[in-house]
């Protein structure tokens, strides 16, 4: 009778402590993630910043499927950023531009919580915190270890070689994003992209502390076949900013998850790109 008693016991603990833990891990996702509710209401303002709150679990997310593109793709951003950016704004432009990346939910992969760092101390700051390591077959290029080994895995599949063989094709200080923008550019340009008045410019060279290779989550690359990009593909890697032919990012999702989280197929001149939807 005893040992019934004992094993009865022993069953009913067992059922208490995985109700709670169930419970903690409903609790603790519906405290990390923006509710639809809260989405839609930053949505229609388009006037105003969309703050949250959030805190890390080991979860990923993914938006409401009912949603339209554009509001799968804020409320992803919401997951990730504190601050949305406004609407009509120089930051807004830069994540329609190069905000595809922030769908990237990968373990080990750490992202800015804005679309610029400021100078090269704020660059420095975020690169201390991102874990980095060398490509297979390159003497010095660099980017997010993830990121990485999701690169060396399509080039075990095909032949994929740097655009230049240089640093510059990998993960950068903001010097060299700079010094990058003074060759194409200059401060009446950016005048001119933060007013709205030029966009073109952001498909040839990023503005200063706005570069996806200053997060260490693109490289330009060779990529000339469909063997090529098909094995980038597989493994995370897609072409995001329009007419930047040789620049691929890391978006850490294979290619039929992409449209989950709004981003939109835009084919030009051949060339297969995954945008934004804002």
């Amino acid at each position: 009778m005893k040992l019934i008693l004992k094993i009865a016991a022993f069953i009913t603990i067992i059922i208490f402590v995985s109700v709670s833990l169930v419970s903690i891990h409903k609790i603790s996702q519906s405290q990390s993630l923006p509710t639809r509710e809260v989405v839609q209401e930053c949505l229609n303002n388009s006037q105003q910043s969309c703050d949250y709150s959030k805190t890390s679990v080991n979860t990923r997310f993914i938006p409401n499927q009912q949603l339209n593109d554009q509001q799968r793709f804020l409320a992803t951003i919401a997951n990730k950023m504190p601050t949305i950016p406004e609407f009509n704004t120089f930051e807004y432009t830069l994540l329609r531009s190069y905000g595809t990346v922030f769908i990237n939910q990968e373990l080990g992969i750490n992202l800015p919580q804005k679309v610029i760092l400021d100078n090269e101390l704020e660059t420095k700051s975020f690169q201390d915190t991102i874990s980095i390591s060398l490509v297979d077959g390159t003497q010095e290029c660099y980017l997010q270890k993830t990121a990485v080994a999701a690169l060396n895995k399509a080039k075990l599949l095909a032949k994929i070689d740097l655009k230049s063989g240089y640093t510059g094709d990998c993960l950068r200080n903001f010097i060299t994003n700079l010094r990058f923008w003074n060759k194409y550019a200059n401060s009446e340009t950016l005048t001119r992209v933060k007013a709205g008045k030029e966009t073109k410019i952001l498909g040839l060279v990023a503005p200063p502390g706005t570069s996806q290779h200053l997060w260490g989550l693109a490289i330009d690359l060779q990529v000339s076949t469909p063997t090529q990009g098909q094995a980038l593909n597989e493994n995370g890697w897609f072409q995001t900013v329009v007419n930047d032919l040789p620049h691929w990012t890391y978006l850490g999702w294979s290619e039929n998850d992409l449209p989950k989280f709004g981003l939109q197929q835009k084919i030009v001149q051949g060339i297969k790109y995954w945008v934004t939807p804002i």
